[in-house]
């Protein structure tokens, strides 16, 4: 049975803005370098004040949607389900959303009153990003927000493990899946961060149940999540939660579980300026490549090379001649 989309994603609506700042930055100003941090308005607008720069580029973000945006470019069907507020910020993700070709679940003229979730994104000169983010309205997304026929007609479901810090993003992350299950469409999980898995580890047990069709996590998320201190052992330990995986190792590469055998991914060497979107822009082109006829191997090729696409530029999306480019480079192999 032929479904409309590709992948139908849910997660957090933030704006991007992002800023290049200096270990001592971080330091100075109590950041943790490395992580994403929840933080409130008036936090994050003192940490603006303090950053001595230009005004950041925006963009429509958030974990899922920037996969969402990428299976897009690639040239597949997708669709996000998510929350924003009636501000500037939220008719601009509206808009940033349709010219990026995703459908979604936002009516611009019955948007509710709030603040739209924003995330800061530093990056310092090792290419490491850090994120303070405030949820705004987005932390309010619930099982309210789901749209059931959408995800009946969705190859894949696509949640971001972010909306686990909150009870009733968890409980939106719980019925989606079933309702996944239920229709015979796939599900993919992402973890998106370590402190996730160490502060959530539980939610995200909740939410797997017995398991997953497809999880995406880096090493040190797998490490957290199994409690292993190898990486033999942990991915033996996942096969008990996920029928398929994928493990991004930074510039080692990929290591993708296809359900029977272990596929390496080797990495493309490039100049790393910018960690931020990487794992998300490798689940976008992974899922975009099984959605669309691709084995495994060729999908998770397709998605290293977006992905070092990514790391040699700022911000976390490619422009669409670059998405095109990318898989003009790839059309031999896949």
């Amino acid at each position: 049975m032929n479904k409309k989309y590709n992948v139908v994603g849910m997660g957090n609506a933030l704006v991007d803005m992002e800023f290049q700042v200096s270990d001592a930055f971080l330091s100075d100003n109590g950041v943790e370098k490395g992580l994403m941090t929840l933080v409130d308005e008036e936090r994050q607008n003192e940490l603006m004040k303090v950053i001595d720069t230009a005004e950041a580029k925006k963009q429509c973000g958030g974990s899922a949607a920037n996969s969402i945006i990428a299976v897009s470019q690639f040239g597949g069907s997708s669709y996000y389900n998510c929350k924003v507020a009636n501000d500037t910020l939220g008719k601009f993700f509206v808009e940033d959303l349709k010219a990026s070709g995703v459908d979604h679940n936002l009516n611009v003229e019955a948007l509710e009153e709030g603040i739209t979730g924003k995330c800061l994104v530093m990056v310092t000169d090792d290419a490491e990003r850090t994120m303070n983010t405030f949820l705004g309205i987005t932390q309010e997304f619930s099982t309210k927000d789901i749209n059931d026929t959408i995800i009946n007609d969705a190859e894949y479901l696509y949640i971001e493990g972010y909306l686990v810090t909150s009870p009733n993003g968890k409980a939106a992350m719980k019925q989606a899946k079933k309702l996944a299950e239920q229709s015979g469409t796939k599900v993919a999980l992402t973890f998106s961060d370590p402190a996730m898995v160490k502060y959530f580890k539980e939610g995200f047990d909740e939410v797997i149940g017995a398991s997953v069709d497809l999880l995406f996590a880096n090493e040190e998320e797998v490490m957290l999540y199994t409690g292993k201190d190898n990486l033999q052992e942990a991915r033996e330990e996942l096969k008990k939660v996920a029928k398929h995986f994928v493990i991004t190792q930074g510039k080692n590469g990929a290591m993708i579980y296809d359900g029977d055998t272990f596929i390496d991914i080797e990495p493309y060497k490039t100049e790393a300026v910018d960690s931020n979107g990487a794992g998300d822009m490798f689940a976008g082109a992974f899922l975009y490549g099984i959605t669309n006829g691709h084995s495994y191997a060729s999908s998770g090729k397709l998605a290293s090379l977006a992905s070092s696409r990514i790391v040699s530029q700022f911000g976390p999306r490619l422009e669409w001649h670059e998405a095109k480019e990318v898989l003009e480079k790839l059309k031999p192999e896949l």
